[in-house]
């Protein structure tokens, strides 16, 4: 049997991954089944969905192709990942039929977790080889087991060997806090968490929240405050949920070991969902859900694998899914959220989910920078100020990293024709960082558009391009100043690069029409005109590049970025 080869990439990755054997050669054919399989609509609407992340879908057709041919080994393991990916409890059922499969063996372990019979949890996590990724992940769950079987002597033992590793032993560090912290063994936990905290104290929200639990719970809560404060300013994103976080503090994040497995997994899909383990991350994210439903964690992880993936529309659901929680991260759940509406192209109600956040949160700037980025997208400008006003009226000592606040607003104010406010802006965005190329860029293009401080702007327009000399965008502006300069052989070269580095945006198409145009090359500046008006342009630039076009103008032809 062949499938698809997504399909193939996603279960092959995952047992090269975990070391497992139960797959077949995937070049050696199945022909007993190959005619039948082939044929079969929910085969092949199964092995579809699963390369396109629709894990729900996949699992029942891929079920029912397998119902039809029970003994095809490479079936079996595609309809298992499925399942596993899904939260299906027909994983389980197929897990007992792939001894030689890691993931299965640890579905199982976490089964027999969640029944309370950790002796067999115990047994299974022992029995998983070191290989690859698990080389830390197994001690993990092992000493997790043996805290649930009560052995807290022997869960620390399991983990102490690895605090040596100076690869592994933040991580190793917090789960024995952890672990120690469940136990009541205060002095232990403190001396763990205190080896965790400078690697994991400021890197995200759970670390962190972790963490300042631990000080909070032993007295110490400006300590626990401060840690996640300055969490929030190492991960800007996170800091809508800064006071969700705070609140939270005095109570105990993980308390019994089956949060701790949950944690394990989670840990490791976080480490993978950019590389090119994302299928292997998947697993991992959909581990921690088996044993930890309500985990909006595990689900924020899996909605990013997803969403990495392109896969926008299963990101969403599982986003929809952890903002129902009560975890104190679910605010910044909701931030992705509006993200992907908007990648959706869902861009109404992104802005109404953006307005919402900001009723909710009143304290944060991060909804209404993300409103007035969305104004901007449906050219309500006007809105979009007001918006970025709120933001910038928060802000009470001006610091480097607002200077894409200003830069925002200043874009909104010269695209709703208050130039002189937008230029204040870009200025003011300068100020606080001098070398942004954004900013560059964009004054400099425009003061070139308008033929105004055009040595000014060009010295500007080449500070940008020596930070970013791929980008089209500034290689054209580049050009489009030189061009304006009167310096039109070297405008022509610089224009030319710039539509092969964006071969699809129509302003820099129409800027190497004009240049053509004054070089004399006539009939190649009526050609890219016209190819620009098939690229998409506003209907501002349309009307403009049609009339270009009609009247064949000489000399130097205005036109807009």
């Amino acid at each position: 049997m062949r499938f698809s080869r997504d399909a193939r990439r996603a279960i092959l990755l995952t047992l090269s991954l975990l070391s497992a054997c139960a797959a077949a050669d995937p070049t050696a054919s199945v022909d007993r089944n190959a005619a039948a399989l082939t044929s079969s609509g929910n085969y092949l609407a199964g092995r579809f969905e699963l390369s396109h992340g629709d894990f729900d879908t996949a699992a029942v057709d891929l079920l029912n192709a397998l119902n039809a041919s029970p003994n095809d080994p490479e079936l079996l393991l595609q309809t298992f990942i499925a399942c596993v990916n899904s939260g299906r409890p027909e994983a389980v059922q197929l897990a007992q039929r792939l001894p030689s499969s890691q993931v299965a063996q640890m579905l199982l372990a976490n089964a027999a977790a969640k029944a309370g019979d950790w002796k067999q949890a115990v047994a299974r996590f022992r029995a998983v080889p070191r290989d690859g990724v698990m080389q830390l992940l197994q001690p993990l769950l092992l000493a997790w087991a043996s805290q649930g079987a009560g052995d807290t002597d022997q869960a620390l033992a399991t983990l102490r060997p690895f605090l040596d590793n100076p690869r592994y032993r933040s991580i190793v560090a917090l789960h024995s806090g952890m672990i120690a912290d469940i136990a009541g063994r205060q002095r232990e936990a403190a001396a763990y968490y205190q080896q965790a905290e400078p690697e994991l104290g400021d890197q995200n929200p759970r670390t962190s929240l972790i963490l300042a639990s631990w000080a909070a719970r032993s007295g110490r809560l400006a300590e626990a405050e401060g840690l996640l404060t300055r969490m929030a300013a190492n991960v800007p994103e996170a800091s809508i949920a800064l006071p969700g976080l705070i609140a939270s503090v005095n109570k105990r994040p993980i308390s019994r070991a089956l949060d701790g497995m949950a944690e394990a997994y989670a840990t490791f899909a976080a480490a993978l969902r950019s590389q090119e383990t994302s299928d292997f991350a998947m697993v991992m994210s959909r581990l921690a859900l088996d044993v930890k439903p309500d985990s909006a964690t595990a689900r924020l992880l899996a909605a990013d694998i997803q969403a990495n993936a392109k896969h926008l529309q299963a990101a969403l659901s599982l986003l929809d899914q952890a903002a129902r929680s009560d975890d104190p991260i679910v605010p910044l759940v909701r931030m992705r959220r509006v993200g992907l509406l908007e990648q959706l192209e869902r861009t109404d109600e992104a802005i109404r989910a953006a307005e919402q956040l900001g009723r909710d949160y009143p304290d944060s700037s991060l909804p209404d920078i993300e409103l007035g980025d969305l104004l901007r997208i449906k050219r309500r400008f006007s809105e979009a100020v007001t918006a970025y006003d709120r933001v910038i009226a928060r802000i009470k000592q001006r610091s480097p990293n607002d200077w894409i606040v200003y830069y925002s607003r200043g874009i909104a104010y010269e695209r709703s024709g208050q130039w002189a406010r937008a230029e204040a802006d870009f200025n003011h965005a300068l100020e606080l960082s001098p070398d942004q190329p954004s900013v560059l860029n964009y004054l400099g293009y425009a003061w070139a558009d308008m033929g105004r401080n055009l040595d000014r702007a060009r010295d500007m327009i080449q500070r940008a391009a020596a930070r970013r000399p791929n980008d089209g965008a500034i290689t054209d502006s580049l050009g489009w100043v030189m061009f304006r300069q009167g310096n039109v052989g070297e405008a022509t070269k610089l224009l030319e690069r710039a539509v092969g580095l964006e071969p699809e945006d129509p302003t820099i198409t129409e800027h190497l029409g004009d240049a053509y145009w004054a070089t004399g090359r006539k009939i190649e500046a009526q050609y890219q005109w016209r190819r620009a008006l098939t690229l998409n342009p506003t209907p501002e630039d349309a009307a403009r590049l049609e009339a270009k076009i009609k009247s064949h103008p000489y000399g130097t032809v205005a036109s807009g970025k």
